[in-house]
């Protein structure tokens, strides 16, 4: 979500410096709450798909998505977690 808000702000104010931050917690703290752990799969799948996609609708700025990291997202996918996947 962070990546995406600063390639949004990029594109669209590209002119200005942009700081994103978000609380410093780790992994297990952000998926502690299971019963909002598959929801947040949910949109992370769907948040990463829309960094490749927006930047080449020119809504965002583009930005390196390493290939383990797009092949975990089809992975996903695969396994169900496309609520957010823009078809």
């Amino acid at each position: 979500m962070e990546r995406r808000a600063y390639a949004a702000f990029c594109a669209n104010i590209p002119n200005k410096k942009c700081c994103v931050t978000s609380p410093n917690i780790s992994f297990d703290e952000y998926f502690s709450d299971k019963s909002l752990a598959e929801e947040n799969i949910h949109v992370l799948v769907g948040d990463l798909q829309r960094i490749k996609v927006y930047a080449k609708l020119g809504f965002q700025i583009e930005q390196e998505i390493p290939k383990k990291v797009w092949d975990a997202y089809e992975q996903l996918v695969e396994l169900g977690y496309h609520k957010y996947v823009i078809e």
